[in-house]
């Protein structure tokens, strides 16, 4: 498996970004998040990867994050969902919008991306909902700063947009006491962990 990919960034052409590594030059689509992350060309690049293999074709897929490697990898795994349709959903959103929607169950985002359909979204969403806490890679086990389910879904999506467990816990001790919902948890979470 090919995991990460770091060298020189060669040409970009449309989605696919050429970039050499150690005398070999790795063609990946990258999603719309790792190609605006990338340099200009004879810069130096690193995107997360993976590395689909078909009976008809081999692909590299570059990411700008772990965390956005690991959400498209996600999506592989719900049925009706390809790597075309996941990259799509991926570039389509930021993924703390995407980790919202699944974890209010917001449909309403989704339909926007080209091939998903009211079904798809919904079944994509429930899905993704579940595979959350798999995508806690970072996390540590330690209870959530906040009392209740829905802060520890809160901190399993920060967790799977790639926050660390210190972070997400210092945020969540901040959090008001009137957010209530997993969504308004999230929300203010957020809010302080991208402040300046």
């Amino acid at each position: 498996m090919i995991g990460r990919v770091r060298g020189q960034l060669l040409e970009v052409v449309g989605r696919t970004a050429l970039i050499e590594a150690a005398g070999v030059a790795y063609e990946l689509e990258v999603s719309a998040q790792a190609l605006q992350a990338l340099p200009e060309a004879g810069g130096e690049a690193a995107l997360h990867s993976h590395f689909l293999v078909r009976d008809d074709a081999q692909q590299l897929y570059g990411f700008a994050s772990r965390a956005e490697r690991d959400l498209f990898r996600a999506l592989l795994r719900i049925g009706g969902v390809g790597p075309k349709l996941a990259l799509a959903v991926i570039s389509a959103m930021p993924l703390g919008e995407l980790v919202l929607a699944a974890v209010g169950g917001d449909a309403s985002r989704l339909v926007q991306v080209p091939g998903v359909g009211r079904k798809t979204a919904q079944r994509m969403l429930v899905d993704l909902k579940d595979r959350l806490a798999e995508l806690d890679i970072e996390a540590d086990g330690a209870a959530p700063a906040a009392v209740g389910e829905q802060a520890a879904e809160a901190e399993r999506a920060l967790a799977a947009l790639g926050y660390k467990p210190a972070e997400v816990r210092r945020a969540l001790a901040e959090v008001p006491d009137e957010a209530a919902s997993p969504e308004q948890i999230l929300r203010e979470a957020l809010k302080r962990l991208v402040r300046p």
